[in-house]
Protein backbone atom coordinates (compact mmCIF):
# COMPACT_ATOMS: atom_id res chain seq x y z
CA UNK A 1 0.00 0.00 0.00
CA UNK A 2 1.78 3.43 -1.21
CA UNK A 3 2.23 5.97 2.28
CA UNK A 4 -0.48 8.61 2.60
CA UNK A 5 0.68 11.75 0.57
CA UNK A 6 0.81 15.07 2.80
CA UNK A 7 -2.08 16.14 1.40
CA UNK A 8 -4.35 12.91 2.24
CA UNK A 9 -3.06 13.43 6.14
CA UNK A 10 -3.57 17.28 5.96
CA UNK A 11 -7.00 16.41 5.04
CA UNK A 12 -7.58 13.17 7.78
CA UNK A 13 -6.08 15.91 10.54
CA UNK A 14 -9.30 18.53 9.01
CA UNK A 15 -11.81 16.04 9.33
CA UNK A 16 -10.59 14.88 13.15
CA UNK A 17 -10.65 18.91 13.99
CA UNK A 18 -13.84 19.62 12.38
CA UNK A 19 -15.41 16.43 13.61
CA UNK A 20 -13.85 16.58 17.47
CA UNK A 21 -15.05 20.49 17.01
CA UNK A 22 -19.03 19.69 16.55
CA UNK A 23 -18.84 17.24 19.18
CA UNK A 24 -17.21 19.33 21.67
CA UNK A 25 -19.58 22.17 20.64
CA UNK A 26 -22.67 19.60 21.09
CA UNK A 27 -21.26 18.49 25.33
CA UNK A 28 -20.58 21.85 25.58
CA UNK A 29 -24.44 22.90 24.73
CA UNK A 30 -25.68 19.69 27.23
CA UNK A 31 -23.66 21.33 29.91
CA UNK A 32 -26.10 23.92 29.95
CA UNK A 33 -29.37 21.75 30.70
CA UNK A 34 -30.38 21.28 33.77
CA UNK A 35 -31.41 17.50 33.35
CA UNK A 36 -28.21 16.42 32.92
CA UNK A 37 -25.29 15.81 35.63
CA UNK A 38 -21.78 14.82 34.27
CA UNK A 39 -20.62 12.49 31.08
CA UNK A 40 -21.98 9.40 32.97
CA UNK A 41 -25.50 11.57 31.51
CA UNK A 42 -24.38 13.28 28.19
CA UNK A 43 -22.67 10.11 26.66
CA UNK A 44 -25.75 8.10 26.47
CA UNK A 45 -27.95 10.96 25.12
CA UNK A 46 -25.51 11.70 22.48
CA UNK A 47 -25.09 8.45 21.62
CA UNK A 48 -28.70 7.94 21.15
CA UNK A 49 -29.06 11.23 18.85
CA UNK A 50 -26.25 9.70 16.84
CA UNK A 51 -27.44 6.34 16.86
CA UNK A 52 -30.51 7.72 14.63
CA UNK A 53 -28.86 10.04 12.47
CA UNK A 54 -26.53 6.87 11.59
CA UNK A 55 -29.57 4.90 10.99
CA UNK A 56 -31.22 7.06 8.38
CA UNK A 57 -27.75 7.84 6.63
CA UNK A 58 -27.63 3.88 6.61
CA UNK A 59 -31.22 3.79 5.25
CA UNK A 60 -30.88 6.69 2.45
CA UNK A 61 -28.12 4.77 1.41
CA UNK A 62 -29.70 0.88 0.69
CA UNK A 63 -32.96 2.75 -0.41
CA UNK A 64 -30.85 4.12 -3.28
CA UNK A 65 -29.35 1.18 -3.62
CA UNK A 66 -32.51 -0.50 -3.90
CA UNK A 67 -33.93 1.37 -6.33
CA UNK A 68 -31.18 0.97 -8.65
CA UNK A 69 -31.13 -2.85 -8.44
CA UNK A 70 -34.87 -2.71 -9.21
CA UNK A 71 -35.70 -4.01 -5.71
CA UNK A 72 -38.33 -3.40 -3.05
CA UNK A 73 -37.71 -1.28 -0.17
CA UNK A 74 -38.68 -1.37 3.17
CA UNK A 75 -37.68 1.32 5.64
CA UNK A 76 -36.35 -0.10 9.72
CA UNK A 77 -38.47 3.00 10.70
CA UNK A 78 -41.30 4.60 8.69
CA UNK A 79 -41.98 8.50 8.54
CA UNK A 80 -42.59 10.70 9.91
CA UNK A 81 -39.94 9.00 12.64
CA UNK A 82 -37.09 9.13 10.16
CA UNK A 83 -34.60 11.53 11.55
CA UNK A 84 -35.26 13.26 7.94
CA UNK A 85 -38.98 13.84 8.79
CA UNK A 86 -38.10 15.49 12.36
CA UNK A 87 -34.45 16.43 12.81
CA UNK A 88 -32.43 17.49 9.15
CA UNK A 89 -33.78 20.64 8.60
CA UNK A 90 -32.13 23.14 11.38
CA UNK A 91 -35.71 25.16 11.78
CA UNK A 92 -37.51 21.66 12.47
CA UNK A 93 -39.32 21.20 16.13
CA UNK A 94 -37.82 22.58 18.80
CA UNK A 95 -38.60 23.61 22.35
CA UNK A 96 -41.64 21.88 24.31
CA UNK A 97 -42.72 20.74 20.79
CA UNK A 98 -39.60 18.68 20.37
CA UNK A 99 -39.55 17.34 23.86
CA UNK A 100 -43.28 16.11 23.58
CA UNK A 101 -42.65 14.54 20.41
CA UNK A 102 -39.33 12.66 21.59
CA UNK A 103 -40.89 12.14 24.92
CA UNK A 104 -44.62 11.18 24.47
CA UNK A 105 -46.89 8.47 24.51
CA UNK A 106 -49.22 10.16 22.13
CA UNK A 107 -47.86 13.54 20.49
CA UNK A 108 -48.24 15.84 17.65
CA UNK A 109 -45.89 14.07 14.97
CA UNK A 110 -44.08 16.04 12.77
CA UNK A 111 -46.72 15.91 9.63
CA UNK A 112 -48.95 17.50 12.27
CA UNK A 113 -51.03 14.25 12.85
CA UNK A 114 -51.36 12.88 16.11
CA UNK A 115 -49.79 9.70 17.16
CA UNK A 116 -47.31 7.23 19.22
CA UNK A 117 -44.48 9.89 20.51
CA UNK A 118 -40.93 8.99 18.76
CA UNK A 119 -39.53 6.90 21.59
CA UNK A 120 -43.18 5.38 22.36
CA UNK A 121 -42.66 4.52 18.19
CA UNK A 122 -39.15 3.01 18.30
CA UNK A 123 -40.04 0.57 21.43
CA UNK A 124 -42.50 -0.97 19.82
CA UNK A 125 -40.62 -2.16 16.49
CA UNK A 126 -40.42 -5.75 16.14
CA UNK A 127 -38.79 -7.51 13.12
CA UNK A 128 -39.94 -9.75 10.45
CA UNK A 129 -38.76 -11.49 7.24
CA UNK A 130 -35.53 -12.47 8.69
CA UNK A 131 -34.01 -8.65 9.22
CA UNK A 132 -33.47 -8.02 12.90
CA UNK A 133 -32.50 -4.59 13.15
CA UNK A 134 -35.99 -3.51 14.33
CA UNK A 135 -35.49 -5.62 17.11
CA UNK A 136 -32.33 -4.47 18.16
CA UNK A 137 -33.63 -0.51 17.71
CA UNK A 138 -36.36 -1.61 20.21
CA UNK A 139 -34.29 -3.06 22.68
CA UNK A 140 -31.49 -0.19 22.33
CA UNK A 141 -34.92 2.67 23.13
CA UNK A 142 -36.04 0.71 25.90
CA UNK A 143 -33.10 1.52 27.64
CA UNK A 144 -32.60 5.03 26.98
CA UNK A 145 -34.63 8.03 28.38
CA UNK A 146 -34.37 12.04 27.09
CA UNK A 147 -33.26 13.82 30.51
CA UNK A 148 -32.60 17.19 28.95
CA UNK A 149 -35.40 19.39 30.29
CA UNK A 150 -34.55 22.17 27.59
CA UNK A 151 -36.08 21.41 23.66
CA UNK A 152 -34.63 24.43 22.62
CA UNK A 153 -30.63 23.42 23.59
CA UNK A 154 -31.83 19.87 22.23
CA UNK A 155 -32.62 21.76 19.09
CA UNK A 156 -28.97 22.97 19.10
CA UNK A 157 -27.15 19.51 20.20
CA UNK A 158 -29.21 18.02 17.16
CA UNK A 159 -28.49 20.45 14.57
CA UNK A 160 -24.67 19.90 15.27
CA UNK A 161 -25.02 16.37 15.14
CA UNK A 162 -26.84 16.34 11.61
CA UNK A 163 -23.44 17.68 10.31
CA UNK A 164 -22.27 13.97 10.47
CA UNK A 165 -22.49 12.22 7.63
CA UNK A 166 -22.09 8.60 8.83
CA UNK A 167 -21.71 6.89 5.20
CA UNK A 168 -18.43 8.58 4.21
CA UNK A 169 -15.62 6.00 5.50
CA UNK A 170 -13.07 8.24 6.40
CA UNK A 171 -15.91 10.33 8.92
CA UNK A 172 -16.88 7.27 10.06
CA UNK A 173 -13.01 6.25 11.20
CA UNK A 174 -12.72 9.30 12.73
CA UNK A 175 -15.95 8.99 14.49
CA UNK A 176 -15.00 5.87 15.92
CA UNK A 177 -12.00 7.13 17.58
CA UNK A 178 -13.44 9.74 18.71
CA UNK A 179 -16.30 8.18 20.15
CA UNK A 180 -13.78 5.50 22.03
CA UNK A 181 -11.91 8.30 23.82
CA UNK A 182 -15.73 9.25 25.31
CA UNK A 183 -16.00 6.32 26.26
CA UNK A 184 -12.74 6.38 28.20
CA UNK A 185 -13.81 9.74 29.50
CA UNK A 186 -17.12 7.98 30.75
CA UNK A 187 -15.11 5.49 32.44
CA UNK A 188 -13.43 8.07 34.55
CA UNK A 189 -16.29 10.00 35.18
CA UNK A 190 -18.11 6.96 36.03
CA UNK A 191 -14.87 5.67 39.01
CA UNK A 192 -16.34 2.32 40.39
CA UNK A 193 -19.26 2.16 37.86
CA UNK A 194 -16.92 1.69 35.27
CA UNK A 195 -17.02 -2.02 35.01
CA UNK A 196 -18.07 -2.19 30.95
CA UNK A 197 -14.65 -0.41 30.17
CA UNK A 198 -11.54 -2.24 29.49
CA UNK A 199 -8.27 -0.55 28.86
CA UNK A 200 -7.47 -0.95 25.40
CA UNK A 201 -3.68 -1.91 25.84
CA UNK A 202 -5.33 -5.18 27.49
CA UNK A 203 -7.98 -6.12 24.63
CA UNK A 204 -5.45 -5.13 22.04
CA UNK A 205 -2.65 -7.56 23.72
CA UNK A 206 -5.06 -10.13 23.94
CA UNK A 207 -6.44 -9.98 20.75
CA UNK A 208 -2.88 -9.72 19.50
CA UNK A 209 -1.56 -12.95 20.76
CA UNK A 210 -4.94 -14.91 19.76
CA UNK A 211 -4.48 -14.06 16.96
CA UNK A 212 -7.86 -14.46 15.44
CA UNK A 213 -8.69 -15.71 11.66
CA UNK A 214 -11.57 -14.62 9.27
CA UNK A 215 -13.86 -17.70 8.88
CA UNK A 216 -13.88 -17.73 12.94
CA UNK A 217 -16.35 -17.35 15.30
CA UNK A 218 -16.09 -14.87 18.60
CA UNK A 219 -17.57 -14.32 21.47
CA UNK A 220 -17.59 -11.61 24.33
CA UNK A 221 -20.22 -12.92 26.66
CA UNK A 222 -19.96 -9.66 28.81
CA UNK A 223 -19.63 -7.36 25.57
CA UNK A 224 -20.03 -3.78 27.53
CA UNK A 225 -18.99 -1.22 25.73
CA UNK A 226 -17.67 -3.36 23.21
CA UNK A 227 -13.79 -3.07 23.04
CA UNK A 228 -13.06 -6.37 22.89
CA UNK A 229 -15.54 -7.09 19.79
CA UNK A 230 -14.43 -3.46 17.94
CA UNK A 231 -10.36 -4.83 18.34
CA UNK A 232 -11.20 -8.22 16.92
CA UNK A 233 -12.99 -6.92 13.60
CA UNK A 234 -10.22 -4.65 12.92
CA UNK A 235 -7.92 -6.98 13.33
CA UNK A 236 -9.83 -9.22 11.23
CA UNK A 237 -10.64 -6.51 8.69
CA UNK A 238 -6.74 -6.60 8.08
CA UNK A 239 -7.35 -9.69 6.46
CA UNK A 240 -10.52 -9.22 3.65
CA UNK A 241 -9.70 -9.63 0.51
CA UNK A 242 -12.84 -10.27 -1.88
CA UNK A 243 -16.14 -9.63 -1.30
CA UNK A 244 -17.17 -12.88 -0.31
CA UNK A 245 -14.14 -11.97 3.29
CA UNK A 246 -16.37 -8.75 3.43
CA UNK A 247 -19.68 -10.68 4.05
CA UNK A 248 -18.06 -13.31 6.52
CA UNK A 249 -16.67 -10.41 8.54
CA UNK A 250 -20.34 -8.83 8.46
CA UNK A 251 -22.32 -11.32 9.09
CA UNK A 252 -20.56 -14.18 10.85
CA UNK A 253 -17.86 -13.47 12.47
CA UNK A 254 -18.32 -11.51 15.51
CA UNK A 255 -21.43 -12.02 18.21
CA UNK A 256 -21.38 -10.73 22.36
CA UNK A 257 -23.84 -10.33 25.00
CA UNK A 258 -24.84 -7.63 27.10
CA UNK A 259 -27.57 -6.91 30.28
CA UNK A 260 -27.39 -3.85 31.47
CA UNK A 261 -29.41 -1.12 28.54
CA UNK A 262 -26.68 1.27 28.91
CA UNK A 263 -23.60 -0.34 27.76
CA UNK A 264 -25.95 -1.93 25.26
CA UNK A 265 -26.22 0.88 23.88
CA UNK A 266 -22.94 2.44 23.98
CA UNK A 267 -21.90 -1.14 22.44
CA UNK A 268 -24.20 -0.99 19.25
CA UNK A 269 -23.25 2.77 18.40
CA UNK A 270 -19.25 1.41 18.92
CA UNK A 271 -19.46 -1.45 16.21
CA UNK A 272 -21.34 0.67 14.29
CA UNK A 273 -18.92 3.35 14.08
CA UNK A 274 -16.34 0.83 13.79
CA UNK A 275 -17.67 -0.23 10.23
CA UNK A 276 -20.01 -3.37 11.52
CA UNK A 277 -23.43 -2.98 10.21
CA UNK A 278 -25.23 -4.68 11.76
CA UNK A 279 -23.78 -5.47 15.59
CA UNK A 280 -25.28 -9.30 16.39
CA UNK A 281 -25.00 -8.04 20.50
CA UNK A 282 -27.79 -10.15 22.65
CA UNK A 283 -29.16 -8.18 25.38
CA UNK A 284 -30.01 -10.72 27.39
CA UNK A 285 -27.56 -12.34 30.59
CA UNK A 286 -25.17 -14.72 28.86
CA UNK A 287 -25.82 -16.67 31.82
CA UNK A 288 -29.39 -17.08 31.37
CA UNK A 289 -28.93 -21.38 29.49
CA UNK A 290 -28.39 -24.16 31.33
CA UNK A 291 -25.00 -25.02 30.93
CA UNK A 292 -25.87 -28.66 30.02
CA UNK A 293 -28.11 -27.26 27.15
CA UNK A 294 -25.26 -25.41 25.46
CA UNK A 295 -24.41 -27.70 22.51
CA UNK A 296 -22.08 -28.17 19.60
CA UNK A 297 -24.26 -25.33 17.30
CA UNK A 298 -23.34 -23.02 20.23
CA UNK A 299 -20.06 -23.48 20.78
CA UNK A 300 -17.48 -20.76 18.95
CA UNK A 301 -13.59 -20.51 18.13
CA UNK A 302 -12.42 -17.78 20.41
CA UNK A 303 -13.54 -16.16 23.05
CA UNK A 304 -12.44 -12.73 24.28
CA UNK A 305 -14.15 -11.21 27.30
CA UNK A 306 -13.55 -9.55 30.56
CA UNK A 307 -16.41 -10.33 32.82
CA UNK A 308 -17.86 -8.72 36.03
CA UNK A 309 -15.86 -9.24 38.93
CA UNK A 310 -17.20 -9.95 42.28
CA UNK A 311 -20.99 -9.21 40.95
CA UNK A 312 -23.76 -11.89 42.44
CA UNK A 313 -26.27 -13.43 40.20
CA UNK A 314 -29.76 -14.46 41.49
CA UNK A 315 -30.58 -18.22 42.82
CA UNK A 316 -32.46 -18.64 38.94
CA UNK A 317 -29.09 -18.24 37.61
CA UNK A 318 -27.14 -20.57 39.74
CA UNK A 319 -29.57 -23.45 38.74
CA UNK A 320 -27.94 -23.15 35.39
CA UNK A 321 -24.85 -24.93 36.96
CA UNK A 322 -23.68 -28.64 37.88
CA UNK A 323 -24.50 -28.38 41.94
CA UNK A 324 -21.05 -28.87 42.97
CA UNK A 325 -19.73 -25.59 40.59
CA UNK A 326 -22.58 -23.40 41.80
CA UNK A 327 -20.92 -19.97 43.64
CA UNK A 328 -22.01 -16.24 44.22
CA UNK A 329 -18.54 -14.49 41.93
CA UNK A 330 -20.07 -13.92 38.96
CA UNK A 331 -16.14 -14.39 37.43
CA UNK A 332 -16.35 -17.84 38.10
CA UNK A 333 -19.80 -18.54 36.45
CA UNK A 334 -18.11 -17.23 33.43
CA UNK A 335 -14.82 -19.10 33.37
CA UNK A 336 -17.70 -22.47 33.61
CA UNK A 337 -19.91 -20.76 30.43
CA UNK A 338 -16.76 -20.17 28.24
CA UNK A 339 -15.50 -24.12 29.04
CA UNK A 340 -19.08 -24.70 27.63
CA UNK A 341 -18.87 -22.36 24.38
CA UNK A 342 -15.57 -23.60 23.56
CA UNK A 343 -16.00 -25.66 20.14
CA UNK A 344 -14.52 -29.35 21.03
CA UNK A 345 -11.46 -29.90 19.42
CA UNK A 346 -11.42 -32.42 16.04
CA UNK A 347 -8.75 -33.99 13.90
CA UNK A 348 -8.64 -31.06 11.42
CA UNK A 349 -8.69 -28.83 14.31
CA UNK A 350 -6.60 -30.22 16.86
CA UNK A 351 -6.73 -27.07 19.32
CA UNK A 352 -10.29 -26.53 18.94
CA UNK A 353 -11.79 -23.41 20.71
CA UNK A 354 -9.84 -20.67 22.69
CA UNK A 355 -9.76 -18.17 25.32
CA UNK A 356 -8.66 -15.19 26.58
CA UNK A 357 -10.47 -13.64 30.13
CA UNK A 358 -9.81 -11.09 32.51
CA UNK A 359 -9.82 -12.29 36.32
CA UNK A 360 -8.86 -10.78 39.62
CA UNK A 361 -6.19 -12.44 41.68
CA UNK A 362 -9.18 -14.21 43.95
CA UNK A 363 -9.88 -16.45 41.07
CA UNK A 364 -6.20 -17.73 40.87
CA UNK A 365 -6.07 -18.63 44.98
CA UNK A 366 -10.11 -19.00 46.08
CA UNK A 367 -10.55 -22.66 47.45
CA UNK A 368 -13.64 -25.03 48.11
CA UNK A 369 -16.05 -24.21 44.53
CA UNK A 370 -13.04 -22.51 42.58
CA UNK A 371 -10.80 -25.07 43.19
CA UNK A 372 -13.41 -27.84 41.72
CA UNK A 373 -13.83 -25.56 38.61
CA UNK A 374 -10.27 -24.97 38.08
CA UNK A 375 -9.76 -28.66 38.69
CA UNK A 376 -12.02 -28.83 35.71
CA UNK A 377 -10.61 -26.35 33.63
CA UNK A 378 -6.63 -27.89 33.92
CA UNK A 379 -8.46 -31.72 33.47
CA UNK A 380 -10.29 -31.08 30.68
CA UNK A 381 -8.53 -27.72 29.06
CA UNK A 382 -4.83 -27.11 28.06
CA UNK A 383 -4.28 -23.53 30.40
CA UNK A 384 -1.34 -22.65 28.49
CA UNK A 385 -0.52 -19.31 30.11
CA UNK A 386 -1.55 -17.17 32.87
CA UNK A 387 -0.73 -13.25 32.21
CA UNK A 388 -0.24 -11.52 35.53
CA UNK A 389 -0.43 -7.61 35.15
CA UNK A 390 0.71 -5.00 37.45
CA UNK A 391 -1.28 -3.60 40.21
CA UNK A 392 -3.59 -0.70 39.54
CA UNK A 393 -4.21 -1.29 36.32
CA UNK A 394 -7.92 -1.42 36.50
CA UNK A 395 -8.48 1.57 38.71
CA UNK A 396 -10.42 3.45 39.85
CA UNK A 397 -12.77 0.38 39.29
CA UNK A 398 -10.81 -2.05 41.19
CA UNK A 399 -7.69 -1.98 43.24
CA UNK A 400 -7.81 -6.11 43.04
CA UNK A 401 -5.00 -6.91 40.76
CA UNK A 402 -5.78 -9.00 37.65
CA UNK A 403 -4.51 -11.63 35.67
CA UNK A 404 -5.35 -13.05 32.03
CA UNK A 405 -5.97 -16.84 31.61
CA UNK A 406 -5.30 -17.97 27.88
CA UNK A 407 -6.41 -21.59 27.53
CA UNK A 408 -7.83 -24.21 24.55
CA UNK A 409 -9.89 -27.82 24.03
CA UNK A 410 -6.46 -29.33 22.83
CA UNK A 411 -6.35 -31.65 25.43
CA UNK A 412 -5.52 -31.48 29.66
CA UNK A 413 -2.81 -28.84 30.79
CA UNK A 414 0.48 -30.44 31.68
CA UNK A 415 2.23 -26.86 31.90
CA UNK A 416 1.72 -23.74 32.68
CA UNK A 417 3.81 -20.65 32.03
CA UNK A 418 3.05 -17.30 33.92
CA UNK A 419 4.01 -14.50 32.91
CA UNK A 420 4.65 -11.29 35.08
CA UNK A 421 4.29 -7.85 33.84
CA UNK A 422 6.21 -5.42 35.69
CA UNK A 423 5.28 -1.67 36.41
CA UNK A 424 7.75 0.53 34.53
CA UNK A 425 10.88 1.95 35.75
CA UNK A 426 10.07 4.78 37.66
CA UNK A 427 6.30 4.94 37.42
CA UNK A 428 4.79 4.14 40.75
CA UNK A 429 1.41 4.10 39.77
CA UNK A 430 -1.14 4.24 37.13
CA UNK A 431 -3.74 7.08 36.98
CA UNK A 432 -6.58 8.37 34.26
CA UNK A 433 -3.85 11.15 32.20
CA UNK A 434 -1.36 8.09 32.83
CA UNK A 435 -2.96 4.24 32.20
CA UNK A 436 -1.09 1.47 30.84
CA UNK A 437 0.47 1.63 27.74
CA UNK A 438 0.65 -1.17 24.87
CA UNK A 439 3.94 -1.04 24.83
CA UNK A 440 4.26 -2.44 27.95
CA UNK A 441 3.42 -5.69 26.48
CA UNK A 442 6.22 -5.57 24.28
CA UNK A 443 8.43 -7.88 25.75
CA UNK A 444 5.64 -10.48 26.43
CA UNK A 445 4.77 -10.74 23.12
CA UNK A 446 8.17 -11.39 21.96
CA UNK A 447 8.20 -14.03 24.22
CA UNK A 448 5.29 -15.58 23.61
CA UNK A 449 6.41 -17.89 20.42
CA UNK A 450 9.33 -18.00 22.29
CA UNK A 451 9.09 -19.24 25.38
CA UNK A 452 11.93 -19.52 28.43
CA UNK A 453 12.10 -19.06 31.66
CA UNK A 454 13.46 -15.61 32.72
CA UNK A 455 12.64 -12.09 35.38
CA UNK A 456 9.02 -11.94 34.19
CA UNK A 457 8.29 -16.18 33.72
CA UNK A 458 8.23 -19.23 35.39
CA UNK A 459 6.51 -22.48 34.39
CA UNK A 460 4.20 -24.71 36.59
CA UNK A 461 3.67 -28.32 35.79
CA UNK A 462 0.12 -29.86 36.38
CA UNK A 463 1.37 -31.98 38.98
CA UNK A 464 2.53 -29.11 41.15
CA UNK A 465 -1.17 -27.12 40.72
CA UNK A 466 -2.97 -30.68 41.65
CA UNK A 467 -0.66 -30.91 44.78
CA UNK A 468 -1.33 -26.97 45.69
CA UNK A 469 -5.44 -28.13 45.43
CA UNK A 470 -5.97 -26.52 42.36
CA UNK A 471 -4.39 -23.12 43.39
CA UNK A 472 -3.30 -21.07 40.40
CA UNK A 473 -1.89 -18.11 42.25
CA UNK A 474 1.94 -19.02 42.16
CA UNK A 475 4.64 -16.52 42.98
CA UNK A 476 7.60 -15.46 40.75
CA UNK A 477 10.24 -17.51 41.76
CA UNK A 478 12.59 -15.61 39.43
CA UNK A 479 12.67 -12.17 41.01
CA UNK A 480 14.25 -11.40 44.41
CA UNK A 481 11.29 -10.34 47.02
CA UNK A 482 9.83 -7.25 46.22
CA UNK A 483 10.42 -4.43 48.96
CA UNK A 484 6.76 -2.70 49.95
CA UNK A 485 5.87 0.08 47.69
CA UNK A 486 6.46 3.77 48.64
CA UNK A 487 3.17 4.87 46.99
CA UNK A 488 0.16 4.60 48.87
CA UNK A 489 -1.69 3.63 45.67
CA UNK A 490 0.09 0.45 45.02
CA UNK A 491 0.43 -1.02 48.79
CA UNK A 492 -3.97 -0.60 49.03
CA UNK A 493 -3.88 -2.64 45.71
CA UNK A 494 -1.69 -4.99 47.61
CA UNK A 495 -3.46 -4.77 50.72
CA UNK A 496 -6.60 -5.47 48.68
CA UNK A 497 -5.56 -8.73 47.55
CA UNK A 498 -3.78 -10.01 50.40
CA UNK A 499 -7.34 -9.27 52.28
CA UNK A 500 -8.89 -11.26 50.25
CA UNK A 501 -6.16 -14.08 50.62
CA UNK A 502 -6.95 -13.84 54.27
CA UNK A 503 -11.05 -13.70 53.94
CA UNK A 504 -10.67 -16.89 51.42
CA UNK A 505 -8.78 -18.72 54.05
CA UNK A 506 -11.10 -17.79 57.35
CA UNK A 507 -13.74 -19.21 55.15
CA UNK A 508 -11.74 -22.28 54.65
CA UNK A 509 -11.19 -22.93 58.50
CA UNK A 510 -14.79 -21.79 59.30
CA UNK A 511 -16.14 -24.41 56.96
CA UNK A 512 -13.21 -26.96 58.28
CA UNK A 513 -14.64 -25.75 62.03
CA UNK A 514 -18.28 -26.63 61.01
CA UNK A 515 -17.61 -29.99 60.31
CA UNK A 516 -15.17 -31.19 63.44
Amino acid sequence: MPPKSADTKTEIATTRQMLGSLLKSARDIMRKDKGLNGDLDRLPLLTWIMFLKFLDDLELQREEEAVLGGQHFRPVVEPPYRWRDWASSPQGMTGDELLGFINYEQATRPDGSSGPGLFAYLRQLTSANGDDRRDVIATVFRGVDNRMKSGYLLRDVVNKINDFHFTSSEELHTLGALYETMLKEMRDAAGDSGEFYTPRPVIRFMVEVTNPKLGETILDPAAGTGGFLVEAFNHLAKQVKTVNHRKVLQDKSLSGCEAKPLPYLLCQMNLLLHGLNAPRVDPGNALRFKLSEIGDKDRVDLVLTNPPFGGEEERGVLGNFPQDMQTAETALLFLQLIMRKLKRRTPTHPLGGRAALVVPDGTLFNKSTAARIKEHLVKNFNLHTVVRLPFGVFEPYTPIRSNILFFDSSGATEVTWYYEIFMPEGRKKYSKTKPMRFEEFEDCIKWWHHREANENAWSVSIGEIAESGFNLDFANPNRPDAELPDDPHELISMLASNNERIATSLQALKTLAGKL
